[in-house]
């Protein structure tokens, strides 16, 4: 029996494939999480055969999970996302997650991945992966993308500033530089296109 962790902070979505794949003869669902944090206390605690992760989840994402997890437990970790962009491919796979798939598949697909990553095998999904060979090469500096990543979690320009021995003002004209050439209008946003990126 393959014992399976599925994350998903929509609830409807998490019930719905988590009773789908208890009709599969081979596998037992032991544990529905809302959320990242959730999910990597129950991973921790149940030692699951494997964790379905979905990406986008408040706080933890799907590959913030699975680097935890991975990293304390020989669970495999598959990640599953609405947006299989190819920078998160990247990251997902930098951080030892051994399935990659979106939504749109259905249980049966689902299932048989499952069956695979169990197996030993690696699974990713062949439309992003023909994506992720397209190269997206970084406008940013490596002090831009510095910033980018200390403050990814929405710290203050304050906390940027201290994280990185840089002065406030430094950091602010920084940031004026990302936003420009990325053409967004707030970090939060230029944060979120260089994830998708796999650019930090």
């Amino acid at each position: 029996m393959i014992r399976v962790l599925i994350a998903d902070d929509e609830g409807m979505i998490r019930s719905a494939l988590a009773a789908l794949l208890r009709l599969e003869s081979d596998i037992d669902v032991v544990a529905e999480c809302a959320d990242g944090e959730q999910a990597v206390a129950a991973a921790l605690r149940l030692e699951p055969d494997v964790c379905l992760l979905d990406l986008e989840m408040p706080g933890l994402d799907g590959v913030e999970v699975a680097e935890r997890v991975t990293r304390a437990v020989a669970t495999r970790c598959i990640v599953i996302t609405r947006h299989a962009r190819p920078g998160v491919l990247r990251r997902a796979l930098a951080s030892g997650v051994s399935g990659f798939l979106p939504k749109s598949r259905g249980a049966d697909e689902v299932a048989a991945v499952i069956r695979r990553i169990h197996a030993g095998e690696r699974y990713i999904d062949s439309e992003v992966a023909a994506d992720a060979l397209r190269d997206e090469r970084s406008p940013l500096t490596d002090r831009e993308l510095d910033i980018l990543r200390a403050g990814r979690r929405g710290e203050t320009t304050g906390q940027i500033a201290r994280s990185l021995s840089l002065a406030p003002g430094t950091v602010r004209n920084h940031v004026s530089a990302i936003l420009a050439k990325l053409a967004v209008s707030t970090r939060q946003q230029a944060v979120i296109m260089a994830e998708e990126a796999g650019w930090i």
